[in-house]
């Protein structure tokens, strides 16, 4: 059950909960309390206090080298909590170890210890470079951070050095002669280091540590790519005589072991138990209120307010967004509302700024320091904040939608507490199904473990192009098996008949001039298309040729920081799209037709009548009208697309019930391809929930009769190239999922379906046809025909 919402209490008197030397301590109850206060009490659907932790700590090791140990106790860290002191112990013993603690527990400190004992015992070597180590992040902004700490400790003889895409050439010779810490990034290893490994030689011969920082960001696609490139990293290394010890560090995630163990391909340590301090977190959970017209107000809006009056108030708060339009958004009416204030408070519009990805490295210092001074009370950012400034220790967090994740969840509420002071976090939920659902069961949130990363190292879509990489780099043989699993010699073969390798007694040789790394990409490979404004030729922005086909095909209209634009032409071959500015009164909204193949079924589960699977499918998508709609929502013209179809080969789950097993759950034979609609959005945006994914990384098809199963078919793929695991994580919890999604489904208060339950934003025939009471019998029908195990005496 809920708990009550605290007491409403008068508001805070301005600059009461303000930090400095002689402010009192931040109160998160009352600051609640104030926010709640009046009718806005209905809006407090939950709360929860987190309690506070006392830290652990263990003696300093003695094997740490002077220098170092000298350094650290100068920033006057002269003890260890446990778990950093369990890493530094297992690295040094030479054991790959992953630390999966919360955010601010120091888990850079754990690794740190060993690389730079290592690194200056290494110092002064009478031959060699002494002792070399490689840092990875997935983000500039966090490897700048690192490289900012390494030289504010100026450890003596110890060269630090960041390599990455902006490296100039002369660095680069200078690094890899001369620097023993090189801080860098996936891509750059990938696409420079690993293919010139030759000139790295005296380097990876030296290599004794590997550092992968926030690891939990390597899933899906992008984490079966960052998986080859650290094995082909692994793998050349031995060739040179090293085997470095890999340090993986994380975000809070289930089994963190199984996560390192595949990004690896080699047994890793997890230790997990934060030993660090932390005072209580009050967490709460906050609904929109409903409008006039029986709407809820937009998460947008509401959280802009929920900001605005925490720095009304002198709370120091971050309000997450989940794109960069809406930070822009919450900013914004963050700004408007403290410029029209006459409440409480001295706070003003200048105190309020936003972050998001792609801001140079002096802007991100300037926050920092906004930040730390206090010039800055309130700031609007996208999670690339979780992966960029360093702004532990504010008052409050307020997250506008369902971060995608418990594990975001956690890390974005991680952000506040000052040092020795509690904090507080509101989520503000949107109009979703996954959102609505966790209002509804709070102990999903709570009491539930954080999700595992879900990746396939062994996809052949990722791992088949890496193969040739590596055999680039260095032939290919039945022994590298040990670095890549046991595909590589189907693979490899496979590639002989493309062309790519040639087979010789000795292994698999790269038969190209051309480097394989160069085209291959380790983040979303699909074509740019830029947007152009056809009168100036200036370039307004990019967006990947598949959404291109939605968003700016001829006659659509684009909005570009908020000025509205039609487009005249799309010319994919050019990628390229022509707009010209102006309002034409009307928004637009593209309509698609999906239909899907088997390929092969790799699992499958009898339910009674029902029939479960997942396997490989190819989905085909052509985008086929669009509709000028007017702000009210009147259609004003349908106008058919002459647009090329695009086919994704990739994993998908599906499940099949007979038309007389529908007919017995009360579907009426008109309603079916509603009831089986709605069903798939539902379950779509329930998906999440389960397996560490964005309900944008998925796709669905529904029909009432297939021509590979001749039945009523429901099907959710995962939106990437080969899958991304996502389709496999959900059959193997299917009946799980499938309850939550009818739960979801029935304890919806609409009349009809809405976005809490059954519609979907990006639904290609706009969100028609939908049955909500449809999709609840299908959704009973399917789950009563799952095999119960009934225990024996």
């Amino acid at each position: 059950m809920s708990a009550p919402a605290p007491a409403p209490v008068p508001p805070p008197p301005p600059g009461a909960v303000a930090a400095g030397p002689d402010a009192p301590a931040f109160d998160p109850v009352r600051t609640l309390a104030h926010l709640g206060r009046g009718a806005r009490a209905a809006r407090l659907v939950h709360t929860r206090t987190v309690p506070a932790r006392e830290g652990r700590t263990v003696p300093w090791p003695g094997w740490v080298a002077p220098e170092v140990t000298a350094a650290l106790h100068g920033e006057g860290i002269s003890e260890l909590w446990e778990h950093q002191g369990a890493v530094a112990e297992l690295a040094r013993r030479g054991e790959h170890v992953v630390v999966a603690t919360g955010t601010a527990s120091g888990k850079s400190l754990g690794y740190l210890l060993p690389v730079l004992t290592a690194l200056s015992e290494g110092v002064g070597a009478p031959t060699g470079r002494g002792a070399t180590a490689l840092y990875l992040a997935p983000t500039k902004a966090l490897g700048a951070d690192q490289a900012a700490r390494l030289h504010h400790l100026a450890l003596p003889g110890i060269r630090v050095a960041t390599l990455d895409g902006d490296t100039p050439t002369e660095e680069r010779r200078w690094i890899r002669e001369h620097a023993h810490y090189v801080l860098t990034n996936p891509d750059l290893l990938h696409h420079t280091l690993l293919p010139g490994h030759e000139r790295w030689r005296p380097f990876l011969r030296a290599l004794r540590y590997v550092v992968v920082d926030e690891c939990h960001v390597y899933r899906g696609v992008f984490g079966a790519h960052v998986s080859a490139v650290l094995r082909r990293l692994l793998r050349l290394a031995s060739r040179y005589g090293a085997h470095p010890t890999v340090v993986l560090a994380s975000a809070t995630v289930a089994e963190p072991a199984a996560l390192g163990r595949a990004l690896l391909g080699q047994d890793v340590r997890a230790v997990t138990d934060d030993a660090s301090p932390r005072r209580e977190t009050v967490v709460a959970l906050w609904e929109p209120p409903e409008q006039d017209d029986g709407t809820r107000r937009s998460t947008l809006s509401e959280a802009a307010s929920v900001l605005t009056d925490l720095v009304r108030t002198g709370v120091q708060t971050v309000a997450f967004a989940r794109s960069r339009p809406g930070v822009e958004v919450v900013a914004a009416r963050a700004r408007e509302a403290l410029e029209a204030d006459g409440g409480p408070g001295d706070a003003t519009a200048g105190q309020v700024a936003a972050y998001r990805g792609g801001y140079l490295p002096e802007e991100r210092r300037a926050l920092e320091s906004a930040l730390r001074d206090r010039s800055v009370l309130g700031l609007a950012a996208t999670s690339a904040l979780e992966l960029g400034i360093d702004i532990a220790g504010l008052d409050a967090v307020v997250m506008a939608g369902w971060p995608g994740t418990r594990a975001s969840f956690w890390q974005q509420a991680g952000r506040a507490g000052r040092s020795g002071a509690p904090s507080l976090a509101v989520l503000v939920a949107a109009d979703d199904p996954l959102d609505a659902y966790l209002l509804s069961h709070p102990e999903l949130i709570f009491d539930a473990p954080v999700e595992g990363c879900v990746l396939d190292p062994e996809n052949p879509y990722v791992l088949g192009p890496h193969l040739a990489a590596a055999a680039a780099e260095l032939p290919l043989t039945r022994a590298d098996s040990r670095w890549f699993g046991p595909t590589v010699e189907t693979l490899a073969e496979q590639l002989v008949v493309g062309g790519l390798l040639r087979r010789r007694p000795t292994g698999w040789y790269w038969s190209r001039p051309d480097r394989p790394s160069d085209h291959l990409r380790l983040r979303d490979a699909g074509q740019t298309v830029q947007i152009v404004d056809a009168a100036s030729g200036r370039v307004l922005g990019t967006v990947d040729e598949a959404r291109a086909l939605t968003t700016v095909h001829e006659g659509a209209v684009y909005v570009h920081q908020g000025q509205p634009h039609v487009v005249t032409e799309l010319d994919l071959e050019g990628a390229v799209a022509l707009v010209v500015a102006g309002d034409p009164g009307w928004s637009t909204r593209a309509f698609s037709e999906s239909t899907f193949a088997i390929r092969s079924v790799e699992q499958e589960q009898l339910w009674g009548a029902a029939h479960l699977c997942t396997g490989r499918v190819e989905v085909t998508t052509r985008v086929t009208a669009f509709q000028r709609v007017l702000p009210d929502g009147t259609v004003v013209g349908h106008h058919p697309l002459e647009l090329p179809e695009r086919s994704l080969l990739t994993q998908g789950v599906w499940w099949t019930l007979p038309s007389e097993e529908l007919a017995l759950a009360g579907i009426a034979e008109d309603e079916v391809p509603g009831a089986l609609h709605a069903a798939e959005h539902a379950a779509i945006g329930m998906l999440p929930l389960m397996a560490m994914c964005d309900r944008w990384d998925l796709g669905g098809v529904s029909t009432a009769l297939h021509p590979d199963t001749g039945l009523p078919t429901v099907m959710v793929y995962d939106g990437h190239p080969g899958g991304a695991g996502f389709s496999r994580r959900a059959f193997g919890v299917a009946a799980t999922w499938l309850a939550s999604t009818r739960d979801l489904v029935q304890a919806c208060q609409c009349r009809s379906g809405c976005p809490a339950c059954v519609q979907s934003p990006k639904c290609g025939s706009g969100n028609d046809p939908l049955s909500r009471t449809g999709a609840v019998a299908l959704l009973d029908h399917l789950l009563s025909e799952r095999p119960v195990a009934v225990p024996t005496a």
